[in-house]
């Protein structure tokens, strides 16, 4: 088992995210960076992320990707939402250690439905590609 004292320090300008729900927080730890218009998440990838062949886990990617696109859908309409659809298709496998980053972007909105789209990637190794569907949610007063 990776211990959290094994964890490196992420890349430059990444730092830790701490404002994620119970599910990500223990799935992580997350990074993220913002450089203007345009952010990026990140991950090493430990032990625990990984299936029985020491690969990163195919719900680990889906989770990432989850998050990329609620993202890039919060920052877009300074609104959270929910996913509605998910679509992953894995590309490449990614081992323990590997740095794994990511970003997404807002390709349309209808009728409170945000569409999105993105990618994540190991140094210059395409991991998985993602799309999905968001609603969005009403304020909170």
């Amino acid at each position: 088992m990776t211990l959290e004292s094994d964890i490196k320090l992420p890349p430059e300008g990444f730092l830790q995210s701490r404002t994620r729900g119970p599910f990500s927080t223990h799935n992580g730890p997350f990074y993220h960076k913002v450089e203007g218009e345009t952010f990026w998440h990140g991950l090493y990838i430990t032990e625990r992320h990984c299936n029985s062949r020491g690969r990163l886990h195919g719900g680990m990617m889906t989770t990432f990707a989850d998050g990329l696109m609620a993202t890039a859908v919060a920052r877009a309409n300074k609104i959270t939402a929910v996913t509605i659809s998910l679509n992953c298709d894995i590309c490449a496998a990614a081992d323990i250690g590997d740095w794994l980053e990511g970003t997404a972007h807002q390709t349309g909105l209808n009728d409170g439905f945000a569409f999105v789209e993105g990618k994540a990637w190991v140094d210059e190794k395409i991991i998985f590609s993602v799309s999905g569907v968001f609603r969005l949610l009403e304020r909170k007063d």
